[in-house]
C-alpha cells in the first residue's frame, strides 16, 4: 500500500465563522483505493500559498511510502532544508497529511485510530466548550457582558458540559505582549465573578488568554483571577519565549496552560523542563500529528502534567484529538465546538453527549466526510484563519474582543 494523490479542499463554514474563517482540508488516496482524510490548523500563511506547501511536503517526502512509516515520513520533513528544528507551517501541513495516513492505516485494518495506538484508556473524554452567543443574544455585546456569558455557561451546564472556556481579556496585537488596561483587569474578574456565582462548583473555569501580556502584566491579571479558581490561566504570554511561562506560573496559582501554537516534541519538553506549564494544549493539525502527540502525551506524564487538546478548526482535527485523549492516561479534557456545520460535516460521526465524547469504534477516524458539503462552501476571502489585530491596547477607552467570531469572507 502506497501514498498514491493527494486533494487540498478549502472550506469556509458559515456565519457566524465558528471554528475559524477556513478550514484547509487534506484527502490522501492510497494506490489500492483507500482514503484518509486530515486537516491542517491555522497555517500562517493564506490558503494558496499553503495548498502549494502541502502538495509540496506530500511529494518531496511522503507520496509512494507506505502510510505506516509515519516516524520515518516524520523524520524526513523535520529536517526539510537543514533545519531539524520546530517550523510552523511545514509541520502544519505534514501534521494534517499525518492525520490521513492514520485514518488510512485504521480503514485497511478495519479498527479505530485509538486502537492502533496503544488501545482505549478512556471510554469517556471529557468536553468543554467555549461560551458563544445564545440565539437570543446579540453577538456583539456579547463578548463584553459577563451576564451573558454567565447566561451561556448556565446553558452548557444544562446540556451536561463540566467546564467552559472564555476569554475577556483584550486584543491580542502585532506589537507583542503588552500591559492589560485596568478595564481589561476589571472585565475579567467581572466575567469570572458572573460565571462562577451562575455555575457553583458544576463546571470549571478555563480562563483563555491569546499570549497578548508582557511577563509582569499576565501576573498582575492572573493573580486579580484566583479568587475564582479557574482550572487554567492559557497562553498568558506569547509563546516564542518559552522560559518566561516560568516566571508565570511561579507567580500565580493557577495551573498555566498552552501549546496552541507549538509545534513538535521539541517546543513541548522545553516548556515541561522549565516547569512553566502543566497543561499541554496541542492543536493536532499543526503540532506535528497524531504521533508526535502520542510521544509529548508520554514525556508530559513523566512531568506529572495533563494533555487538553486544543480545537479551533474543523471536525477532522477533533477526531484526531478524541482519538489521542481516548488513547493516553494523562487526559484531561477536549475542547469542541457544536455547530450545525460541524455535526453534518462529518455526518454525525462523533457527537458530545452530556459534556463528553464517545470515542467512535469505526475504522479509521470514524468520521464520514461530506465531500459535498465541504466543497459547496470554498472559501473566498483573503483573510487567514485567524488573524492578530496591528492596533494596540486601548487604555482609554477599553477593548472589546470579539472572542471566536471573525469576520467572514466567502
Amino acid at each position: 500500500m502506497k501514498l498514491q494523490d493527494l486533494d487540498v479542499i478549502v472550506t469556509a463554514p458559515p456565519a457566524p465563522g465558528w471554528g475559524g474563517r477556513y478550514w484547509i482540508l487534506v484527502k490522501v488516496t492510497t494506490d489500492n483505493g483507500i482514503t484518509g482524510w486530515g486537516e491542517c490548523y491555522a497555517s500562517s500563511v493564506g490558503p494558496e500559498a499553503m495548498r502549494a506547501v502541502i502538495a509540496d511536503v506530500f511529494e518531496r517526502h511522503m507520496m509512494g511510502d507506505n502510510p505506516e512509516n509515519v516516524e520515518r515520513m516524520f523524520r524526513r520533513v523535520y529536517s526539510s532544508g537543514f533545519t531539524q528544528r520546530p517550523d510552523l507551517t511545514v509541520m502544519g501541513a505534514f501534521s494534517g497529511l499525518e492525520i490521513a495516513c492514520w485514518d488510512i492505516l485504521g480503514k485497511a485494518r478495519d479498527r479505530p485510530v485509538w486502537a492502533l495506538l496503544g488501545g482505549l484508556m478512556n471510554d469517556r473524554v471529557r468536553a468543554y466548550t467555549y461560551l458563544y452567543p445564545l440565539p437570543h443574544q446579540n453577538l456583539t455585546d456579547f463578548w463584553t457582558s459577563p451576564d451573558m456569558s454567565a447566561e451561556a455557561a448556565l446553558d452548557c451546564v444544562a446540556r451536561g458540559y463540566t467546564a467552559v472556556k472564555f476569554d475577556p481579556a483584550g486584543p491580542y496585537t502585532i506589537h507583542g505582549g503588552h500591559q492589560p488596561a485596568l478595564s481589561d483587569i476589571s472585565m475579567s474578574v467581572a466575567f469570572c465573578k458572573a460565571i462562577r456565582e451562575a455555575v457553583g462548583d458544576k463546571a470549571d473555569l478555563l480562563f483563555g488568554t491569546h499570549g497578548q501580556f508582557t511577563t509582569s502584566g499576565a501576573i498582575r491579571l492572573g493573580q486579580a483571577l484566583e479568587p475564582y479558581h479557574p482550572l487554567w490561566y492559557e497562553e498568558p504570554i506569547p509563546p516564542d519565549n518559552l522560559l518566561e511561562f516560568q516566571e508565570v506560573a511561579r507567580a500565580v496559582r493557577i495551573p498555566i496552560a498552552t501549546g496552541e501554537r507549538m509545534t513538535t516534541k521539541a517546543e513541548f519538553a522545553a516548556v515541561l523542563r522549565t516547569g512553566g506549564a502543566k497543561i499541554l494544549q496541542p492543536a493536532l493539525g499543526r503540532a506535528g500529528g497524531i504521533w508526535e502527540m502520542k510521544k509529548v502525551a508520554a514525556i508530559a506524564e513523566a512531568f506529572n502534567a495533563e494533555i487538553a487538546p486544543h480545537l479551533y478548526a474543523g471536525p477532522i482535527e477533533w477526531a484526531a484529538n478524541v482519538h489521542l485523549g481516548a488513547s493516553i492516561p494523562n487526559l484531561l479534557i477536549a475542547e469542541t465546538i457544536e455547530t450545525d456545520f460541524h455535526r453534518d460535516f462529518i455526518k454525525g460521526g462523533i457527537s458530545v453527549e452530556n459534556g463528553f465524547i464517545r470515542p467512535p469504534t469505526g475504522p479509521g477516524l470514524g468520521i464520514d466526510v461530506d465531500e459535498a458539503l465541504a466543497r459547496a462552501h470554498p472559501y473566498g476571502g483573503s483573510g487567514l484563519h485567524l488573524q492578530v489585530q496591528e492596533a494596540p491596547c486601548d487604555y482609554q477607552n477599553g477593548n472589546a474582543f470579539m472572542g471566536g467570531a471573525p469576520p467572514v469572507e466567502n
